[in-house]
């Protein structure tokens, strides 16, 4: 197709109570992935929003050391969205009251991360057991804030017991601007396949913008998720680690009908090392150093010899080393496909 005035609905802004989102590609929040500098290098190649990772609505955590980063906004483009989860409704509204005061433009609540830790406390997707619980700690965080409040969620907590209709209609009625739906139960974690129909069954039932996550990794499968769910925009999270370029990937074939040729390992060597001195700068030496391992094995799997590089890569202790080998490494490949 060379029609260049070809365009999706995807990438048309989306307002959110007010608040003006440049397109409807947006960053899944994951934790110890989303920070800062993934933001905004996914931002960078056109992600049109990005929600931070979880941070915990507990005050004995908010000086925390990973809390203070979770919560850095430096630099980003707004509108800003922090992300927090809890099982207390006083403790939840303080949470959004503090991220308000920090700078954010939305929050979003958490009732999606299936993670055993996290539903221990009762809290993430452990809460869709609890309907009750559920409208309580919505009204409390949409009474304790003048800014957008947001809802990331799952399908319901067990196969066979979805309740996100409910959840999503009581989500609206407590005043929720807009409700972001993983098509996994907590059961199923992030196995088998995400499933559409339940997303489109409350994008029927509400009047707000309804997000669609999960198993989003290409324009097309972006494209086929809009068209069975009728969603307002969707949400990409594990596809995006190792290639942040994915937006721009979707965004190019959703304007021309053309897909974009995978970037060469010279292109792959200047975004990583981009973003290694990003996270150097935002973490320090210590924690940049083991912080960026993960984004490094991720960006070079499928390159030859990738296996032997990453173990040699983990036992590198200081940024200078890190930066060095994967330079190295990626020098050495550049003339491949």
């Amino acid at each position: 197709m060379n029609d260049k005035s070809f365009a999706h609905p995807l990438l048309a802004p989306l307002t959110i109570a007010g608040l003006t989102i440049d397109n409807r590609l947006m960053v899944a929040p994951m934790a110890g992935v989303t920070d800062n500098p993934f933001r905004r290098l996914c931002k960078s190649f056109g992600a049109g929003h990005a929600v931070s990772e979880m941070i915990i609505a507990d005050t004995a955590l908010y000086a925390s050391r990973k809390s203070l980063y979770r919560a850095n906004f430096e630099g980003e483009i707004a509108p800003i969205s922090a992300q927090i989860a809890g099982a207390e409704p006083d403790k939840l509204a303080e949470a959004a009251r503090f991220q308000v005061d920090n700078g954010a433009q939305i929050i979003d609540i958490n009732m999606g991360c299936p993670v055993k830790k996290v539903c221990r406390k009762l809290a993430g997707s452990a809460l869709l057991k609890d309907e009750d619980l559920v409208v309580r700690l919505l009204d409390a965080a949409v009474n304790a804030v003048d800014v957008p409040v947001t809802l990331k969620t799952r399908l319901g907590y067990a196969d066979g017991e979805e309740n996100i209709l409910r959840i999503a209609q009581k989500a609206e009625q407590a005043g929720v601007a807009a409700i972001a739906i993983h098509g996994r139960t907590r059961e199923q974690k992030y196995g088998g396949v995400a499933r559409y129909e339940l997303i489109k069954a409350v994008k029927n039932s509400l009047s707000i913008p309804v997000i669609a996550n999960g198993d989003i990794d290409s324009a097309q499968k972006a494209m086929a998720v809009y068209e069975q769910t009728g969603c307002d925009g969707v949400m990409i999270g594990r596809a995006a680690q190792g290639q942040p370029w994915i937006f721009r990937d979707i965004q190019h074939y959703l304007h021309t009908g053309e897909q974009l040729p995978a970037p060469s390992i010279s292109e792959i060597k200047q975004i990583v090392l981009n973003h290694l001195q990003q996270l150097y700068a935002f973490y320090g030496e210590y924690s940049g150093c083991r912080i960026a391992r993960k984004h490094i094995a991720w960006y070079t799997t499928g390159i030859p010899n990738s296996n032997a590089f990453r173990q040699a890569m983990y036992t590198q202790e200081s940024t200078a080393g890190q930066f060095r080998v994967v330079d190295e490494f990626l020098s050495a490949h550049e003339n491949e496909p």
